[in-house]
């Protein structure tokens, strides 16, 4: 099986991309889906962030305000880092369930999109990496028109992730996303020839048909030495 690493930054494109993969009938497993499940109201991930954090952070529906959250971390490194690790154990364990369901179903190459691919540690279950970069005054224009915001709020937004460029020197494959959307698209099919290639043996090895094939192989084997110690008896 092969599992693909996709991340980039904020405003950066990597949605953009993640949705190509999906067109093109690649399963993509979204961390920031899964950390909005682990965020639901009554969770155990709920309950950890409330608990830290306050009620002043809920909607009137109990739900938590993403927003009104969003806000505290990204202007404060050591909540953000507090809200990291709260909820790490808990997007961790969705993201292995969601892969292992897709595993089950047999595809033998998925996406992982993982904003903090690098951050949480998360690149050395994933090859190739695939990076989204765009150069720091694109990603930043882009993000005040995307979100309305103020300069203020989405330099600390970008400030709040790991640096592109250092990002970009982490991938095995970098897609530059600083031109149209036509230019994207380009790129995309060549990276999409290159995550479809055919598996390597390793990677057969870790797909459910070759886990399957092996346990055959095994168990073939087996009725063989059975047979000679039979017949040798």
């Amino acid at each position: 099986m092969r599992i693909v690493g996709l991340t980039g930054g904020i405003a950066s494109g990597k949605s953009t991309v993640s949705n190509l993969f999906k067109v093109h009938g690649i399963p993509v497993v979204d961390a920031d889906l899964v950390a909005r499940d682990a965020l639901r109201k009554g969770s155990g991930g709920w309950r950890k962030v409330v608990a830290a954090f306050g009620n002043e952070i809920l909607l009137d529906n109990g739900e938590v305000d993403r927003v009104k959250l969003g806000r505290i971390v990204f202007s404060d490194p050591e909540k953000r880092q507090l809200l990291n690790r709260l909820l790490a154990p808990f997007i961790s364990s969705g993201i292995f369930w969601e892969v292992f369901k897709l595993w089950m179903k047999g595809f033998k190459v998925l996406v992982l999109d993982v904003p903090l691919l690098f951050e949480a540690k998360i690149d050395r279950w994933t090859k190739p990496i695939i990076v989204v970069w765009v150069d720091p005054e694109t990603q930043l224009q882009r993000l005040l028109a995307r979100d309305r915001t103020s300069e203020e709020d989405a330099r600390n937004r970008i400030n709040a992730q790991m640096a592109l460029d250092l990002k970009r020197s982490k991938a095995d494959i970098v897609i530059d996303n600083t031109g149209s959307l036509e230019d994207l698209n380009e790129l995309f099919q060549k990276v999409l020839f290159q995550v479809t290639k055919p598996l390597t043996w390793t990677e057969f090895g870790l797909s459910r048909q070759g886990a399957f094939s092996v346990l055959l192989s095994v168990a073939i084997g087996v009725l063989i030495c059975r047979k000679f110690y039979n017949d040798g008896l």
